[in-house]
């Protein structure tokens, strides 16, 4: 027992120290993740821990500040780099663990408790936002804590679950909004009407006293920031929790596009968030439903409080977002916490393990960490396949002589915003020909199938200074500088 224990220890530990270094040599990468990162950047480099922006002159309206108070007080402490403003993310994480471990101990075991860590840990999604600059793992610990709180007030009614609920509720309100009351009510709804021992406990909590103190928590954020930007609270609410979820075309979007897609798709999300162990699942329910015995006795299971706490927890975040077609992957997150610890309970009413199965479970485990860690090594001798601007930003301020810039053409990536530390600019083709003229020597980054038009009208060849996944570097040699 001893030794299964230490084993266990030691995989769960390396999955997570893998993710951990892989998060200091990233580049940060896509869209959200430099995004997030320089608002973060604003934040601590302004000082002001009210409005996040979007950039020095928009506030950013479509999250509340959590996840940028922890990202810029983590730059405060480390310095402004990627491990520093991934951090937040990890740490999180592992509060969720945590609570995770707490829960399924207490109600089912401790060789559940550790099976539903390790599955967990090893999820596609939760691997994967353990270290990315995101929103969604502040509001998955917010959930898991909200949940796994009220659970253990009904076993353990001590004051750390019966207020740390209202806390974790708090937290979410500030992580995302008023979309963490939908995730925890949702579920919670049926379990109260068709199950008399939820409810009774669900009575017993301190509601007047524990909703007074998550509105003291939450509300003054939300009042002094549509004090300091008016027009906040309309977008926020209206915007981004109405007519972002009924219309999957939304064009008030301010920041972006709107993630279109058809409605229903969540649940093919649902699978790749939890890759490998989401299909595992599937074949383990068909082959259960299948045969006529194991179909009743899973049937059955409805009469289990414990058990169908749990699946109505994991079942309604994509129940809920059914019913939207711009939606997101990582909206998965806050269902995989009850979703493992089914996984859990499952894979230990199985028979018992021989060599084989055993295996296969090992290297179910490690797909995903081992996976993710190799295409990270892979792409930083690659850089090419990574959508980022760090590459083309550090050489292109390596050549640049006192006064100089580098701008981009018409849009500047957030990623280049980021690891120029806001110094990159933006340049329309009009304002180049122009600007040209007027320095000896001009550094450009323009979109790779641009450069012969941007040639053809400045009528001069441009050399290939650079190349990232999505542009390339070129310099305009203007009056007095020969080269």
């Amino acid at each position: 027992m001893r030794q299964r224990l230490s084993s266990w220890w030691w995989a769960l530990g390396v999955i997570l120290v893998l993710r951990l270094i892989t998060m200091a040599w990233m580049p940060l990468s896509g869209t959200s993740e430099p995004r997030y990162a320089e608002v973060a950047r604003l934040m601590a480099l302004r000082g002001d821990w009210i409005t996040p922006w979007f950039t020095p002159d928009q506030p950013f309206w479509g999250k509340p500040p959590l996840s940028f108070w922890t990202e810029a007080l983590a730059f405060k402490l480390l310095g402004v780099t990627e491990f520093a403003v991934r951090l937040p993310s990890w740490l999180v994480t592992v509060g969720s663990m945590v609570l995770i471990f707490i829960y399924a101990k207490s109600y089912f075991g401790a060789r559940v408790a550790q099976v539903a860590l390790l599955v967990y840990a090893s999820c596609a999604l939760v691997f994967i936002a353990a270290g990315a600059v995101l929103t969604d793992p502040f509001l998955a610990f917010a959930t898991t804590w909200a949940m796994v709180a009220l659970a253990m007030a009904a076993k353990e009614p001590r004051p750390v679950w019966r207020y740390g609920f209202f806390v974790a509720m708090a937290i979410g309100l500030l992580a995302k909004g008023p979309l963490m009351l939908v995730l925890v009510a949702g579920p919670m709804l049926p379990l109260l009407i068709f199950y008399p021992s939820i409810r009774t406990s669900f009575t017993k909590m301190p509601w007047f006293s524990g909703l007074a103190l998550m509105l003291l928590l939450s509300v003054p954020w939300y009042l002094l920031a549509e004090n300091k930007t008016p027009g906040f609270l309309n977008y926020f609410l209206v915007g981004e929790h109405f007519l972002r979820f009924i219309d999957s075309g939304w064009a008030g979007d301010l920041y972006g596009v709107a993630h279109k897609r058809m409605k229903g798709a969540i649940w093919g999300e649902a699978l790749v968030a939890a890759f490998p162990w989401g299909l595992v699942a599937l074949v383990m329910l068909l082959r259960r439903v299948i045969n006529p015995v194991q179909r009743s006795a899973l049937w059955q299971t409805r009469h289990d409080p414990d058990k169908a706490y749990l699946l109505a927890w994991a079942l309604f975040t994509p129940a809920f977002f059914t019913l939207s077609g711009n939606i997101l992957w990582t909206y998965m997150l806050p269902a995989l916490a009850p979703f493992c610890l089914l996984m859990a309970l499952a894979l230990s009413t199985t028979p018992p393990e021989n060599k084989v199965t055993k295996r296969m479970r090992m290297a179910l485990t490690w797909l995903v960490p081992l996976g993710v860690t190799a295409y990270m090594v892979l792409v930083t001798v690659q850089p090419l396949r990574l959508k980022t601007e760090k590459h083309l930003v550090t050489y292109a301020t390596q050549q640049m002589r006192t006064g100089e810039q580098l701008v981009y053409l018409n849009e500047i990536p957030f990623s280049a915003t980021f690891y120029s530390r806001g110094q990159a600019g933006v340049m329309t083709l009009n304002d180049l020909a122009d600007q040209s003229r007027q320095v000896p020597r001009l550094l450009l980054a323009l979109p790779k199938n641009d450069l012969d038009k941007v040639s053809e009208v400045l009528n001069k060849p441009l050399p290939k200074l650079f190349e990232s996944r999505e542009h390339v570097l070129t310099e305009i040699l203007g009056r007095g500088d020969g080269g």
